[in-house]
């Protein structure tokens, strides 16, 4: 069996290279053409890592915020040249506001669902190697503040289950019955939660947490593999960037809809912006390819270039 997820296996780094040039020409590239770029290429990234999760969260979640953001625009905003109809009161209804409300939504979906993919991939422990010697003690909070969410979640639903067990379930019995049932289970996560950081501290105080040439350990290590990652989102981003610092990317919606015309050098900033989404999959399908040309047939895990391995332990 293959590791699935190639690129969650490079440096933190690179990951968080990734992650930032994505949403950051997510949110300020308007053009419908990069749009759907980094709308799909999120979603199929998202799938590809949450499989079903990702479905449900897409349909029950992103789908009904990109309808109440395409209709909301129009409603609100009357700019535009093109009035379509006039509304019930009396404010015209515009192609522009329209076609900028389905971008807006767009933009909106897209940067949720990239988010997602930096859940999975940038995990608590990659945080804390990026950011621990610069902000020590926010990086320490966020992560703190990401792990508890999970646990959480995790807690209620057992403490949830063992009430069930007792008779004693939320959606049971009469309004004064489950809201007893309701104050029951939350004053045990309260005093869960007490106790959780009651150890947390004493954990970190006993580790010598905040004393004077501590150190850190780091299971991270830069090497060519990951090297080759960064020269490659690096040059893809400045590309990028000098597309839009040139106008190649520029569109507006208002109060006339216009973009920049389709030439040699556009097209090639969008098939660059479209690589550069996609990097994540054309690594894990390459290392698939390698997988897979493999003499051998016996199924292992692959080591994990970017991870110092353990020794064996000596009798």
């Amino acid at each position: 069996m293959r590791h699935r997820h190639t690129f969650s296996g490079y440096h933190p780094a690179v990951n968080f290279l990734y992650f930032g040039l994505v949403l950051a020409y997510s949110m300020f590239v308007m053009h419908p053409a990069y749009l759907a770029v980094s709308l799909f290429s999120a979603l199929a990234y998202s799938l590809y890592l949450r499989g079903r999760k990702a479905v449900r969260f897409s349909l029950v979640v992103v789908l009904p915020m990109m309808l109440l953001a395409a209709v909301v625009n129009p409603a609100f905003s009357h700019e535009g040249t093109t009035i379509l109809t006039y509304l019930p009161s009396g404010n015209p209804l515009t192609l522009e506001s329209i076609v900028y409300g389905i971008a807006a939504a767009a933009m909106l979906a897209s940067v949720i669902l990239w988010f997602t993919c930096f859940n999975e991939v940038i995990t608590s422990d990659k945080f804390v190697y990026l950011f621990g010697r610069i902000a020590p003690a926010l990086s320490l909070i966020l992560s703190m503040t990401l792990r508890f969410v999970p646990r959480f979640t995790a807690q209620f639903k057992t403490v949830a289950e063992a009430q069930r067990c007792l008779g004693e379930e939320l959606s049971e019995g009469g309004l004064r019955q489950r809201a007893r049932n309701g104050l029951t289970i939350l004053s045990i996560m309260i005093t869960w939660s007490l106790e959780s950081a009651i150890e947390t501290a004493d954990s970190m105080k006993s580790r010598g947490y905040g004393l004077p040439g501590r150190t850190a350990f780091s299971i991270y290590r830069l090497d060519g593999r990951d090297r080759s990652a960064l020269v490659w989102l690096a040059a893809a981003g400045l590309y990028v960037f000098s597309g839009w610092m040139a106008d190649g990317t520029s569109f507006r919606y208002y109060p006339t809809i216009k973009g920049t015309g389709w030439t040699a050098f556009s097209i090639s900033f969008l098939l660059v912006y479209l690589g550069l989404c996609i990097t994540p999959m054309l690594l894990d399908a390459w290392a698939a390819r390698e997988w897979a040309a493999r003499p051998d047939t016996q199924e292992q895990l692959p080591t994990n270039a970017n991870t110092k391995s353990a020794p064996e332990n000596v009798l």
